[in-house]
């Protein structure tokens, strides 16, 4: 049975975010941010969030390694920064340890008699946010195609990695089906790697999520992103449902035209494999 290897820190699971930088990711979204802002924002809260899930009384267990890899102007690079940089993939325990800064953030709260207050909050920061010329696509899943190929030869009995793709445009460095084929092959016993790709398009149609078929949609790239993404493993597809999405049978890790809720659900659904973390 595939996607079913118990996660603990001898037993590790990876997941990595590959993260559009090109310019248009600076156009606004409905939240007024612009893409890259809000995409940073979510993805920063998603490490905040695992680190959290890994925090135990004696510290960080390396339930987890971490990736980012970003792409623009210059091509694809690690996109964790500081001392974080010289790597793609570090333990969650190192990633806790190295944000780039902390900030405060204002949160709106219940206020319990029907008010809306405001509290100051910590919020750590571990990508920034950017967005540049080009969109070297082919280059940044080759890149992650190495790494995962790597992690996957130390890590053979390990539940395969997950990756998670943001884009809002069409590769600039050619078709990416062939080198996303050669990611979603590398295995390891457990079952190849998953990946899932998040389409925030400017078509102004209606969002697709978790298509088994895709509908027709005006972005001719959404095609290519639909086949180029793994078919949801059942837990996955679950949580999805859980989150109240309509999952039919043979849905693939894919939402198009992502508005801000559907961002923050494909990074929290796609970052909660199948867990029995050691206590």
């Amino acid at each position: 049975m595939t996607y079913s290897s118990e996660i603990s820190r001898d037993n590790p699971t990876a997941i990595l975010f590959v993260i559009d930088q090109s310019h248009s990711m600076n156009d606004k979204m409905s939240t007024q941010n612009s893409k890259a802002s809000f995409v940073a924002d979510v993805l920063n809260r998603t490490i905040y969030t695992l680190v959290t899930n890994c925090s135990r009384s004696e510290g960080i267990r390396d339930y987890f390694h971490l990736g980012v890899i970003g792409y623009g102007e210059g091509g694809a690079s690690p996109g964790l920064g500081g001392v974080l940089a010289g790597a793609v993939f570090h333990p969650i325990s190192a990633v806790a340890a190295a944000p780039l800064r902390v900030e405060d953030r204002l949160r709106s709260e219940d206020d319990g008699a029907g008010g809306i207050i405001e509290r100051k909050v910590k919020f750590p920061v571990w990508f920034e946010a950017k967005g540049n010329n080009g969109t070297p696509m082919n280059a940044a899943l080759l890149m992650a195609t190495e790494v995962l190929a790597e992690w996957c030869e130390t890590y053979p009995t390990c539940y395969p990695p997950t990756v998670l793709h943001v884009t809002d445009g069409e590769s600039g460095d050619g078709d990416p089906s062939d080198v996303a084929a050669a990611l979603r092959q590398i295995s390891t016993n457990d079952g190849p790697c998953l990946l899932f790709n998040a389409h925030v398009s400017s078509d102004a149609g209606r969002a697709v999520q978790f298509p088994s078929v895709l509908p027709a949609v005006q972005d001719k790239f959404a095609s290519t992103l639909f086949n180029m993404s793994s078919v949801l493993p059942s837990h996955i597809a679950h949580m999805a449902v859980d989150r109240g999405y309509n999952v039919p049978e043979g849905a693939r890790g894919y939402i198009f035209n992502a508005d801000p809720r559907d961002i923050v659900n494909f990074f929290e659904i796609g970052t909660r494999p199948r867990l029995t973390m050691d206590r």
